[in-house]
């Protein structure tokens, strides 16, 4: 990988090389976790930059760096913006970023790419691995909590990598917004039918796979919500609340460190001794080696808790510039 020159990806180089379909995701996310439960892997805390003036939990920057081993070992920082009313007041996403990959030879920089799309991408990724081994066979139905962009990935790397999923229910405090996620699906998987549901509550409940996508900072979805069999999964961090860590069969984390930091719920139980490590049922790449079992009966409640991880970026990162190197996608720029 050692070079004097950078190559410089933007969204619409990364969508020609097939970066806005799932499956390039899903096995550098199975590759990633797989590195994750060898050790194979160095990542730092990330550190969140807030203003003191920012009013909202969604506004912020991150940064998160990584080294990654494996047969191609790289390293790599995302740098992730995101302000929650971008969309209503500027007509822009809410989250923007970037991705540097580093040669770990020499340490020098040999891409810089778009990364919104790989960020969201590698989310749903995240959600379809853990679906993969923690729902239920064969599950028809998932519902999703909040319809915004990184909905619109959960339910287009769902219908992508589960050809059982026929129903998808939608929430959105915004009526609109679940209408034109609804409307999209629709279009793009004729296979699906939509449900709008009238509340959260009615979404989640007896769903087999519930994604929560939202900016909320205050745990709304309690335990009696969730059917025999449900595996939740926390995207969104903070819309479960805290008597579902305690209550579920299995708490899946990706990484507990990541986890049981910046007074997420984890943390706070952590702290008021109801939950530890010990309780912790496994990190979602203990399950994809082997090393823990997945799911054992069809009436297990689990609970994943991602909080995501910069490996997660740098290992999509790294399969997103395999392919552009060897299709000539982007622009080489001389770094000297």
């Amino acid at each position: 990988m050692a070079s004097t020159s950078l190559r410089y990806l933007s969204r619409s180089d990364i969508v020609g090389i097939g970066g806005d379909r799932s499956d390039l995701y899903m096995a550098a996310i199975e590759e990633g976790f797989r590195l994750h439960a060898a050790r194979d892997f160095v990542q730092p805390l990330k550190p969140y930059l807030r203003s003191p003036r920012a009013t909202h939990i969604a506004d912020r920057i991150i940064a998160m760096p990584a080294w990654i081993g494996g047969d191609r070992p790289v390293a790599g920082l995302k740098w992730i913006g995101s302000k929650h009313d971008n969309p209503s007041a500027r007509g822009l996403d809410r989250a923007s970023a970037v991705i540097v990959l580093n040669d770990p030879e020499t340490n020098h920089p040999v891409a810089v790419m778009e990364a919104a799309l790989i960020s969201a991408m590698r989310t749903a990724a995240v959600t379809g691995l853990a679906v993969r081994h923690l729902a239920r066979a064969g599950f028809s139905e998932a519902a999703l909590i909040g319809c915004g962009p990184i909905a619109a990935r959960q339910a287009q790397t769902l219908a992508e990598q589960f050809p059982t999923l026929d129903r998808v229910r939608l929430f959105d405090l915004r009526p609109e917004a679940a209408e034109d996620l609804a409307a999209r699906l629709r279009d793009r998987f004729p296979r699906l039918r939509t449900l709008i549901a009238p509340s959260a509550e009615a979404a989640v409940r007896d769903c087999p796979v519930v994604v929560t996508c939202t900016v909320t900072d205050t745990p709304y979805l309690p335990y009696r919500w969730l059917g025999p069999g449900t595996l939740l999964a926390n995207v969104s961090i903070m819309d479960v609340e805290r008597e579902v860590f305690l209550k579920a069969d299995k708490v899946v984390v990706d990484d507990w460190d990541q986890c049981n930091r910046e007074k997420k719920i984890i943390n706070l139980l952590v702290e008021a001794g109801e939950f530890s490590r010990d309780k912790l049922h496994a990190e979602l790449g203990e399950i994809v080696v082997g090393r823990r079992p997945g799911r054992e009966s069809d009436d297990e409640i689990i609970l994943l808790n991602p909080m995501g991880m910069a490996i997660d970026d740098i290992a999509c990162a790294r399969a997103v510039l395999r392919r552009a190197e060897e299709a000539g996608a982007g622009t080489v720029l001389p770094l000297f």
